[in-house]
């Protein structure tokens, strides 16, 4: 099971987030759910970025919105940033 730290900055844009799109809140809530139980399981379509990003990982919330985070041990992730695929690379 993978623990989940929220830093301050990633809880302010996330709030934002929400308030721009608030038909997505529960699938966000569904889909870190399911990260949290099996961070690779195919729907969430979990990759590694490449280039400057290289240290980072994204999922997919929805087709347009990713989830961009670090691993920071095998069970523990750092959230990073939550937007459009140009918005977060």
């Amino acid at each position: 099971m993978i623990e989940i730290i929220w830093d301050d900055s990633f809880v302010k844009t996330l709030n934002k987030w929400k308030k721009r799109h608030p038909q997505l809140a529960n699938t966000f809530a569904e889909k870190l759910t399911r990260f949290v139980q099996q961070p690779f399981e195919p729907s969430l379509r979990t990759h590694q970025l490449s280039g400057p990003l290289k240290s980072y990982w994204a999922l997919s919330i929805t087709y347009e919105y990713r989830l961009v985070f670090k691993f920071l041990s095998a069970n523990q992730v750092l959230l990073i940033d939550i937007g459009t695929h140009e918005e977060v690379y």
